[in-house]
């Protein structure tokens, strides 16, 4: 596999990460995003075993306390191609490096794009089950 265009870093603070932009990029590259306050960050979950059969459901994040869930009805690794994405608030452009709160990976993870978060792609009103809310209420916690 070649070496990933952008790389992750976390860094000490909790839940903060750098990211490192190829240089076959330009210093210029990132120009404009610090008009923004979020970037969605797609990534791969490289670090993750793959799955060949996705037909039954599963308990959400293997937690037998969370009920079973399809394959599309879950954002964890275990997906037909290991793609995750994140919308996180932007800390800081600087040149080549982005530095964001909020991206849910783990440090080295490539990343396979960034998209600056418009409010008119966001959707509004958004449903989801009472548990999701319970669970990600301490997601990002440290």
């Amino acid at each position: 596999m070649a070496r990933p265009a952008i790389r992750c870093d976390k860094l000490a603070v909790a839940c903060q990460a750098a990211l490192h932009l190829d240089e076959r990029f330009g210093e210029a590259c990132l120009q404009g995003l610090e008009g923004f306050s979020h970037v969605e960050i797609l990534f791969s979950f490289d670090q993750f075993p793959e799955h060949d059969d996705f037909r039954e459901p599963r308990p959400y994040r293997g937690r037998s306390d969370l009920p079973t869930v399809g394959v599309f009805a879950g954002r964890g690794p275990r997906r037909p191609n290991r793609i995750g994405v994140t919308c996180c608030a932007i800390e800081s452009v600087h040149g080549r490096e982005l530095t964001v709160v909020g991206l849910d990976a783990v440090s080295g993870t490539p990343v396979i794009d960034l998209k600056p978060t418009m409010a008119e792609f966001r959707a509004v009103n958004i449903k989801q089950p009472e548990w999701v809310s319970s669970l990600m209420s301490e997601y990002f916690r440290p």
